[in-house]
């Protein structure tokens, strides 16, 4: 007989299933405003229109068979604040900016391969668009 007292066991679905729960509630998800992400090898884009009042930080994996990006930016922002992040598959940040109206740059040179592409919105509200292309 055990010393420790039974620790109840789950199920890996029911954990990912609270945690997807949890992670939507209190205005820290895009999920309500129903956004489009499109993320195939060499060409990234997310949209979602309508937002009000969300905190989070979205990190999505891209497959970037190239050394640059360019980054393009449509953006409407009626509050809060936005940063985008992007590192190369060696872990190097490539690019970062707030999202901005219209905006279209490269990234700097980094290493091919699966590039890390952090949004993270704060109090955000508006519309916001972003696309990365290989370069």
């Amino acid at each position: 007989m055990s010393p420790f007292p039974a620790i109840p066991r789950i199920s890996v679905t029911a954990a990912v299933v609270l945690l997807l729960a949890a992670a939507g509630c209190g205005g820290n998800s895009l999920a309500p405003f129903q956004p489009q992400v499109s993320n195939a090898a060499d060409n990234f884009q997310l949209q979602a229109t309508g937002v009000t009042d969300v905190t989070t930080t979205l990190v999505y994996t891209w497959p970037n068979s190239g050394t640059r990006a360019t980054i393009n930016h449509a953006t409407s922002t009626t509050a809060g604040t936005t940063l985008v992040v992007i590192k190369d598959n060696a872990g190097a940040t490539v690019y970062s900016h707030a999202l901005a109206a219209s905006l279209n740059e490269p990234t700097t040179a980094g290493q091919a391969g699966t590039w890390t592409i952090t949004v993270t919105l704060t109090n955000y509200s508006g519309t916001l668009s972003l696309r990365a292309q290989k370069l």
